[in-house]
């Protein structure tokens, strides 16, 4: 494992903008009441079962486990996976849209259950608000959104800020750092 491994989160983050995770960075040591609004803490509150092993007591259903894998240099927490039935499981409070940072997530997962020897038959996001599952294809069999996966990292691992600009003004608007960021697209450049 590298010093500084990339975190299976990230991925989603570094889509939304990555200014994010430098954001992420200055704020891990904060209540998280005072750096997340009400969807960031009804993901978390959502996740608390999982995140402290209560969501099933069947001993073949590992859950809130930390996985790494070596060959993307990512760690992650799987939400559950089913090891009698080969199922990965990512939850979410409520999935409107399947998002690719969604998708990605299961793949670092996969990838690090892979390494650790486990097969992975079925990977599916969760959303629990409605009670809907969404069969996601494994990353071998969707050889675009592997090599889009792979790209990410790739961007991640050679990303400048010094010479990013956001471009949406949507996602500056739904971003809780918007106040504090330069970076962002509802601000004036000044050079």
């Amino acid at each position: 494992m590298s010093e500084n491994p990339l975190i299976a989160s990230n991925l989603n983050d570094f889509i939304f903008c990555p200014a994010s995770l430098y954001f992420h960075g200055l704020d891990s040591d904060t209540d998280k009441l005072m750096c997340q609004d009400d969807y960031q803490l009804n993901g978390t509150a959502a996740h608390e079962k999982s995140d402290n092993g209560q969501y099933s007591t069947r001993k073949s259903v590992m859950q809130a486990i930390s996985v790494y894998c070596e060959k993307y240099d990512i760690l992650g927490k799987i939400d559950t996976f089913d090891c009698e039935n080969g199922i990965l499981t990512e939850r979410k409070k409520k999935i409107v849209t399947i998002y690719d940072g969604y998708v990605f997530q299961l793949y670092a997962q996969y990838f690090a259950l892979e390494e650790m020897g486990y097969s992975i038959i079925q990977m599916r996001l969760y959303s629990m608000e409605d009670n809907k599952v969404y069969p996601i294809e494994l990353p071998n069999d969707n050889k675009e959104m592997l090599q889009r996966f792979e790209k990410v990292i790739a961007d991640i691992q050679s990303f400048e800020i010094k010479s990013f600009r956001q471009t949406n003004p949507k996602k500056c608007s739904k971003c809780i750092y918007e106040p504090l960021c330069s970076y962002s697209a509802n601000k004036e450049v000044t050079t």
